[in-house]
């Protein structure tokens, strides 16, 4: 399974794109895939808060609170009774509900129509600005090597 397809073949997946994507980008994808935002009843109106982002040294050391950051979520309930909930980082509210909303739609007969037109470029984008990342990390990269030297006796 390729990343892209990880990123949006299972719920936690297309949740975790979701949330990771740029607000104005999922924004103007979900204007240009023509979708209507369907009604919808709160189950959690859009709030704010912040969570704990906790860390590892080295990934592997015992966990360490890192700090704290910003994230709005939300649930929501269709008119059908499919749910969609979302965390997103920051305080954009809209943000949130879209999110949510694919969520939900992911969840019916629309799922095709917003997996390839919505989360499908999402996954292209993110993955094209994870490459852009590793190719400049990769360019400071310094590789160190040792010479053995022979002792002359």
């Amino acid at each position: 399974m390729s990343g892209m397809e990880q990123a949006i073949g299972t719920r936690q997946g297309w949740m975790g794109l979701l949330a990771r994507a740029p607000a104005g980008e999922l924004a103007r994808l979900w204007a240009d895939a023509g979708l209507e935002a369907p009604a919808h009843d709160w189950l959690r109106p859009p709030e704010t808060g912040a969570v704990m982002v906790r860390g590892r040294a080295g990934a592997q050391g015992a966990p360490f609170n890192l700090g704290e950051m910003t994230v709005t979520r939300c649930a929501l309930r269709l008119a059908d009774g499919r749910e969609g909930h979302a965390h997103v980082q920051g305080r954009d509210k809209a943000h949130a509900r879209r999110a949510a909303l694919a969520d939900a739609l992911m969840q019916g007969a629309e799922a095709a129509t917003v997996r390839d037109r919505i989360l499908a470029p999402l996954a292209e984008a993110e993955a094209a600005r994870r490459a852009a990342r590793a190719r400049r990390a990769a360019a400071t990269r310094v590789e160190f090597f040792t010479m053995a030297r022979g002792e002359n006796g």
